[in-house]
């Protein structure tokens, strides 16, 4: 591997200038190269970020000598199709969660990587978040005994977005579960693992659009509450408890910025500011993977990302939310 990684970004929207301005402070990354189906819109992503390499084909990206990794930040439906194709041309991958649409997707996309023999990761940041890594950590100790509960929402208005924003749109998978949904429950798998029985509710607006679900994981001796959001605006802190103590994430949980953690011998606060957003640390886990030679994270790895799809096929398969182009 060069003595800089080459990256790409797949799809110039909002997450993926967010994650560019974490990449640019990553010192062992360069960004090289940007696709878009809108010339104009790759052209002054480049400007603003000084790449050097403009595509409006994503063919000639995937098969172009300028990048070894490339970022896939488009809307869910694309990430499949595109990080295949990407894939197949010898290039390897961080696609935006969640990874697929459902497991049949991330099923798919994994055995074309595994055959590739490329790198291929989902982007669930929050993975890497210091804080999240030093709570998962004190839990694996045992410092909070045994785990009995984990409560997660992430919630924020939307209601005043158009109907055909990315968030409501059913042919590009709207709706919370996969968009912010996907956060409460990474959170209780990462904790609890997959639960014994799901319970899910959920409520449409009135294209048929999910707006607001509700969740139960119910464990052998443990439960997780759930919920995501486009009716409210929430605090969006999480809780994690155990038989000998608890600890609250800090808002917004999935990029917290430290923690407080209750147990008989401590009450205490902890900081763990970011660097950045936060994409940082997603970003030199995969580098370190590829200059070691990994076709996945430990930390967050195929598996992981076929049983956290899983589960949400389930919390869809209860709620009843199936998007049009599902067969």
């Amino acid at each position: 591997m060069k003595s800089k990684i080459r990256w790409g970004i797949v799809g110039p929207g909002k997450i993926a200038r967010e994650f560019a301005n974490d990449l640019i402070q990553v010192p062992d990354s360069e960004l090289t190269a940007v696709g878009s189906r809108n010339k104009q819109r790759a052209k002054l992503f480049a400007e603003t970020y000084q790449i050097s390499h403009v595509f409006d084909d994503y063919t000639k990206l995937f098969e172009s000598d300028v990048v070894d990794v490339l970022y896939i930040a488009t809307p869910h439906n694309f990430h499949k199709d595109l990080a295949i194709r990407a894939m197949q041309a010898g290039k390897h991958i961080l696609c935006e969660k969640p990874l697929g649409i459902n497991a049949k997707e991330v099923e798919e996309m994994i055995t074309v990587a595994r055959e590739e023999k490329v790198f291929l990761m989902e982007a669930l940041w929050s993975r890497f978040n210091p804080t999240i890594k030093k709570v998962k950590a004190l839990s694996d100790n045992g410092e909070l005994g045994t785990l009995k509960y984990v409560n997660a929402d992430f919630a924020f208005y939307a209601l005043d977005r158009p109907m055909e924003s990315r968030l409501f749109n059913l042919d590009l998978a709207g709706g919370t579960i996969l968009d912010i949904g996907i956060y409460p429950v990474f959170l209780a798998y990462l904790f609890l693992g997959k639960p014994e029985r799901i319970e899910a509710i959920s409520n449409f607006n009135e294209i048929g659009t999910e707006i607001q679900t509700s969740i139960i994981f119910q464990y052998k001796d443990a439960q997780a509450i759930l919920n995501s959001s486009f009716v409210n605006t929430s605090r969006m802190s999480a809780e994690i408890g155990g038989t000998d103590g608890n600890v609250t994430l800090e808002p917004r949980f999935h990029e917290t910025q430290g923690y407080q953690i209750k147990t008989v011998q401590k009450n205490e606060k902890v900081l763990l500011p970011t660097v950045g957003k936060g994409y940082a640390y997603e970003i030199i886990e995969v580098n370190k993977c590829l200059r070691e030679n990994k076709l996945e994270s430990s930390l967050w790895s195929h598996i992981n990302s076929m049983e956290l799809i899983t589960l949400l096929d389930s919390v869809r398969e209860k709620s009843g939310v199936r998007f049009p182009f599902e067969n």
